[in-house]
C-alpha cells in the first residue's frame, strides 16, 4: 500500500462551510465546528479532496503492524445526503449510550445522522470526548 490520500491540508474550513448549499446542513456544521472545538481544544483542519473537517492528530499502525498513518482524533463531513462523524472507537461497544443517541445509523467508527436535530447532543459530547484522545490501532 502506498500510504493514505486522505491527509491533513491547508483548505480553508470556513470558505468549505460557507459553500455548503443547505442551509441546515451548513448550520450544523457551524455547530459541530464549535462542539468539536470546545471538547477538543484542537481547530479544525480539512483532510483530504473529500473535505473531511477533522481535530487533532495521532498516528496509528494498520493490523499488519507495518504501515503508519497520521490521522485526526474526531471529525465530521457534511455530505448531501447525511452528515458523517467519525469517531476513533467501535461505537458498537458504546451499547449504554447509542440507544439515548437518538436517530442515526452507524459503522464501526462512523455516525451518519441526517441532522443535529435528531440526535441527543449530551449524548454526543460524551462520545466525542471519549474519541478526542483515542488512538485506535485496529485498522
Amino acid at each position: 500500500m502506498s500510504g493514505l490520500a486522505t491527509k491533513e491540508t491547508n483548505k480553508s474550513v470556513s470558505a468549505f462551510i460557507e459553500s455548503i448549499d443547505n442551509d441546515a446542513k451548513r448550520n450544523d456544521s457551524k455547530v459541530l465546528i464549535h462542539l468539536m472545538s470546545e471538547i477538543t481544544g484542537n481547530e479544525p483542519k480539512i483532510w483530504g479532496d473529500n473535505f473531511i473537517i477533522g481535530f487533532g492528530k495521532y498516528n496509528y499502525k494498520r493490523k499488519n503492524g507495518k504501515e503508519e498513518f497520521e490521522w485526526f482524533n474526531v471529525g465530521f463531513a457534511p455530505r448531501k445526503s447525511k452528515i458523517t462523524i467519525y469517531l476513533t472507537f467501535d461505537i458498537e461497544k458504546e451499547q449504554k449510550l447509542m440507544p439515548k443517541l437518538g436517530k442515526f445509523k452507524y459503522g464501526r467508527g462512523c455516525l451518519y445522522i441526517n441532522k443535529l436535530a435528531d440526535i441527543d447532543i449530551a449524548i454526543l459530547r460524551l462520545l466525542i470526548s471519549k474519541s478526542k484522545d483515542a488512538k485506535w490501532n485496529q485498522f
